[in-house]
């Protein structure tokens, strides 16, 4: 058999293939001492052991069945996957509202290369809609791919390239924009957009998925039909996430950019908005309002694109026993603003106070957030808070730390006045500091209790 049907394989894994007549993309059933599998053999990774099949089995899950577990393998069948999806120009269907589709990359602009494993932005928005027919019918649709990365390359320089777009596309008329994002920093350019872009009198919906699309448990198709809908068809002119609500497909959600963050690495559903509730929940056939104040679409084309940004801010994490010359380290290599991430209500020990000082000394704009995430910074409560305000560090309300960071990356970027810094950090743009939290805006499910496992059995399994 000639080794170019062998992808990859090499040493024992390779012998294996050749001794039972296995090719890759072959159907095969594998008997092993652990079981009996049944699956498509896939290209093994150019940097991964010899010692294992890679199959990928009907749940669409890649497992790696160890050679040395197996007794007997049988090739059933073969079908050679083909796992780049065609452009499909997209069709115009009059009366529909018209959205532009902006690709960064992501899961959710995504495909397997099976030359390395590894998950790769390789779909162009016009591929989309060639594996999501039914956008059509919701709206009618421009593309652009504007950048191919996954979301922890995105930064600063995207931030403001993503702006500027948004802005042209405003002033063009367009009725909603969309943007396909990797999830993992995808709350980071929500709130970077917020800021950049206000004034919107059209919705902007940033989405991704958590599982790739060549997977049958993807998110990717159903969010981006709820994302298409909130641009096209929502009365919310505001920077949105829009991801799965519960893990199920029952609905999404429209988080605020400046109060979403991810909180579980796999779950559909990992976003949540924190210290407040969604915007909105969404179909495929609706769009049902949670809150009732947000900022509404308008027919004018009127925005003011802010693309500005810093790169002389970070975040600072606090931790027991953190050594002064942490934060000394940061001022000498010349940042200008620090978000402190503090425990309780806003604390750091007090070894950090000399070099708290002789940052407040050299202009370091400080601030402070809370590691609990959800809640308030009170720093009035404690002597610790007191001293800090005194030495410098001014307290953020709620504000969430991601956000803190963009935010004062944003300003430092126009203005490095401390008065006028001050302010622009203290005064909400976009509900990223709010006044209260609703009593419903803080909410974990805590497995094990019988109030929740009530809940799960009887009402949402």
């Amino acid at each position: 058999m000639d080794n170019d049907i062998f992808q990859g394989y090499k040493g024992d894994a390779l012998e294996l293939l050749k001794k039972y007549k296995v090719r890759v993309w072959g159907t095969v059933v594998a008997d092993t001492t652990r079981g009996i599998f049944k699956g498509t053999v896939l290209p093994r990774a150019e940097n991964d052991d010899d010692k294992h099949i890679v199959v990928k089995i009907v749940t669409g899950y890649n497992i790696g069945i160890d050679t040395r577990t197996v007794t007997s393998m049988k090739e059933v069948g073969y079908n050679k996957a083909n796992y780049k999806i065609p452009e499909k120009a997209f069709p115009f269907t009059p009366g529909l509202p018209h959205v532009k589709l902006f690709g960064t990359g992501g899961t959710i602009a995504s495909r397997l290369d099976y030359r390395t494993g590894a998950v790769i932005p390789a779909f162009s928005p016009g591929e989309l809609y060639g594996a999501v027919p039914e956008l059509a019918d919701i709206c009618n649709l421009d593309t652009e791919k504007i950048f191919a990365v996954f979301s922890e390359n995105m930064g600063p320089k995207q931030y403001m390239a993503l702006a500027i777009a948004i802005g042209k596309e405003i002033e063009k008329g367009i009725d909603g924009i969309v943007i396909g994002h990797g999830t993992d920093t995808l709350h980071h350019t929500g709130a970077a957009l917020t800021f950049m872009c206000q004034n919107l009198p059209v919705p902007i919906v940033l989405v991704g998925s958590q599982r790739s699309s060549d997977r049958p448990s993807s998110d990717a198709a159903l969010n981006l039909m709820h994302a298409m809908k909130a641009a096209g068809q929502s009365d919310i002119a505001e920077v949105m996430v829009c991801m799965f609500g519960p893990t199920s497909d029952e609905y999404g959600l429209l988080h605020k950019g400046t109060r979403v963050r991810k909180m579980h690495s796999s779950y559909r559903s990992t976003f949540r908005t924190i210290g407040d509730t969604p915007l909105a929940r969404i179909t495929r056939d609706d769009i049902f309002p949670i809150k009732k104040k947000y900022n509404k679409r308008r027919t004018d084309k009127n925005v003011k694109i802010l693309p500005y940004f810093s790169d002389k801010v970070t975040m600072l994490y606090y931790y027991p026993g953190m050594a002064p010359d942490t934060l000394d380290a940061l001022v000498e290599k010349g940042y200008k603003g620090i978000i402190f991430v503090g425990t309780g209500l806003g604390h750091v020990n007090k070894e950090l106070y000399p070099a708290i000082e002789r940052a407040h000394e050299k202009g370091v704009h400080m601030f402070m957030t809370l590691q609990t995430i959800w809640g308030y910074v009170h720093m009035f409560v404690y002597d610790t808070g007191r001293d800090m305000m005194a030495k410098g560090i001014i307290p953020t309300g709620n504000m969430l730390p991601e956000v803190a960071w963009v935010k004062l990356s944003w300003i430092l970027g126009q203005t490095e006045d401390p008065a006028e810094v001050k302010k622009m950090m203290l005064t909400p743009i976009n509900d990223e500091i709010t006044n209260r939290e609703p009593y419903n805006g803080y909410l974990v499910y805590q497995g094990g209790v019988p109030e929740v496992e009530a809940f799960i059995k009887d009402v949402h399994k």
